[in-house]
């Protein structure tokens, strides 16, 4: 019998490959017939290169970036190799994302992308042939350009000399200049659909969280860079879904990588060949730290859990806490809470691994059912 361990991370407490190696070792001590396939999942935020890096058994890389606010820092990406390709899976957040600098005061005026051309400068270099990129939790609100700069682009004042500052020296853009080629494609994670500019704009409905309070000014930045954009480089991409997600980076990878904006749970999906996965599993197991009315619209255990019904599969799902929904529990044959209710939740995250075991070895006999399985199983010959 075989059971896949498709679980996102929960936050907070454990990653999605230590949820995925708890489950692991209680089934298959448990129940001696089972073998489990690990393979975390993520929705394209934090989580989703270390999802897809530990289901393919990739490398991990290290490498000097910058902060959004111009600090040296260690960035950390990974490669997968299929078919002949080497393939770059990185998060704009190990450069560029908000976490990073909440030791300082907010300044959107400053925050740059430039971390994040930076990792995937690095990966081009490397031999990338294509990079798999999530763009949530961003610091900036920069429209790409300090990713683009880091990859080649020129951005020139009205007397032709480079603007080096960005996205501080927005303002005075008069012209963009784009490198020979980028040799890469490139994929985004991306599961907002805001456009660039406007009431739904990034600025004005994610900018409040990275410290913008003047949206005119900002607005009107983006808005001379998608002008220079459209006039330079021939492409108009601001109205696009996504083009708004982390800050305008959607817009930037999209105008200045001719990069194709995807779902993030489908990006994480095709990596990891979740379909095939699925198919070869006699039961699914997902869930991620708390199951709610969120999880309905693009989660990653709800996207397992269809994908899993349409193969004709069992779904089972183990989360910190689990909203008493009908219409979220309708996608799971079993659905189970690892915290006791009476219990503090900066307990229940400290003792995240312990509760999870401890559920996982009541739901053992449901499990069997699930599998078909006598309570006591033959000893091997």
């Amino acid at each position: 019998m075989r059971i896949l361990l498709a679980s996102d991370k929960y936050k907070g407490s454990l990653t999605a490959t230590q949820v995925a190696q708890t489950l692991r070792r209680v089934f298959e001590s448990e129940i001696p017939s089972v073998v489990c396939d690990i393979c975390p999942i993520a929705d394209g935020g934090e989580g989703t290169t270390e999802a897809i890096i530990t289901a393919l058994g990739g490398e991990w890389v290290e490498m000097h970036s910058f902060d959004a606010r111009g600090r040296p820092i260690t960035a950390r990406y990974g490669f997968i190799f299929t078919n002949g390709q080497t393939e770059a899976v990185m998060e704009m957040s190990a450069a560029s994302g908000l976490a990073m600098v909440c030791d300082l005061p907010l300044d959107p005026s400053t925050a740059s992308t430039h971390g994040t051309g930076l990792m995937m400068r690095d990966a081009i270099q490397r031999g990338a042939h294509k990079i798999l990129i999530g763009i949530g939790g961003s610091a900036t609100n920069d429209g790409g350009a300090g990713m683009a700069q880091a990859l080649g682009f020129r951005f020139l004042d009205a007397s032709g000399n480079a603007l080096e500052n960005l996205p501080r020296d927005l303002d005075q853009l008069a012209r963009i200049e784009k490198p020979v080629s980028l040799s890469a494609s490139v994929k985004v994670a991306c599961d907002v659909s805001n456009p660039l500019l406007g009431e739904q704009g990034c600025t004005r409905v994610y900018g409040p969280q990275k410290g913008v309070t003047c949206f005119e000014f900002f607005e009107h930045r983006l808005a001379k860079l998608a002008e220079a954009v459209k006039r330079d480089l021939g492409t108009d991409d601001a109205d696009l879904s996504g083009a708004g997600a982390a800050g305008g980076l959607g817009y930037g990878l999209m105008a200045f990588c001719g990069a194709e904006l995807v779902s993030g749970f489908d990006l994480v999906a095709d990596a990891v060949n979740l379909r095939q996965r699925i198919s070869a599993a006699d039961l699914v197991i997902t869930g991620e730290g708390r199951l709610d009315a969120q999880t309905l619209h693009g989660k990653g255990p709800i996207g397992v859990a269809m994908m899993a019904r349409k193969l004709g599969k069992p779904v089972i799902a183990f989360a910190g806490a689990i909203d008493d929904s009908s219409a979220l529990r309708a996608h799971f044959d079993l659905a189970f809470a690892i915290k006791p209710q009476k219990m503090p939740l900066s307990e229940a995250i400290a003792r995240a691994e312990e509760l999870l075991e401890t559920a996982a070895r009541q739901a053992v006999p449901e499990i069997r059912g699930l599998l078909g399985l006598h309570r006591q199983e033959p000893s091997a010959q």
